[in-house]
């Protein structure tokens, strides 16, 4: 879960970051900045991050530290570019514009690779909540239709009858809910 969340918000922390480190804000502002809002655990994370450097510990251990416990592989990548901004001063700006058009990309492919594999999914919906159903109140009125030919098919219990479209209308309620939970567990998660 901690991975998904880290997903889902590195994109917008990457550009908060290049936003303000390119105005001239400093890596630990800019850090004490996104520590302050909204960007779910990442925030949570430079928010104990900026708690211990104010206790003393160095912006470096804390990366570190930080890098240890990160999940996601962009996570990973942009603590790691702040450690070698801190380390080697390196262009983090420019490495964190490179990564965010990379994300970007991934996340693109990622929503069009789910597109794809959704397209059957309202058909299939229909076909068994509508067509189902169709046929199975033609199959429950069956005996009502058939009334006379007896001698052609044999007898019909409407008990038994109404059993199986009953049974079938459960089925037909059971086949809708996996193809919608299918639908959803491919969701990429952006």
């Amino acid at each position: 879960m901690r991975s998904l969340d880290e997903s889902r918000e590195i994109l917008y922390v990457i550009r908060t970051l290049d936003v303000l480190m390119g105005s001239g804000v400093g890596l630990e502002a800019a850090i004490f900045s996104i520590s302050q809002g909204g960007y779910g655990v990442i925030s949570k994370d430079f928010e104990k991050m900026m708690s211990a450097i104010n206790k003393g510990n160095k912006l470096e251990s804390e990366l570190r530290s930080l890098l240890r416990k990160a999940e996601s592989d962009g996570y990973k990548r942009v603590i790691n570019t702040m450690l070698n901004n801190v380390t080697q001063n390196t262009d983090i700006i420019q490495t964190l514009r490179k990564q965010g058009e990379r994300m970007e990309e991934e996340r693109s492919q990622n929503v069009k690779e789910y597109i794809e594999e959704l397209g059957g999914v309202p058909e299939t919906l229909l076909s068994i909540g509508m067509i189902g159903p169709i046929i199975l109140s033609i199959g429950g009125i069956f005996p009502q239709l058939m009334e006379g030919a007896e001698e052609i098919f044999g007898s019909f219990d409407q008990g038994t009858v109404m059993t199986v479209v009953n049974a079938g209308l459960v089925l037909t309620l059971a086949g809708m809910a996996l193809t919608g939970i299918k639908a959803h567990t491919k969701d990429p998660g952006l």
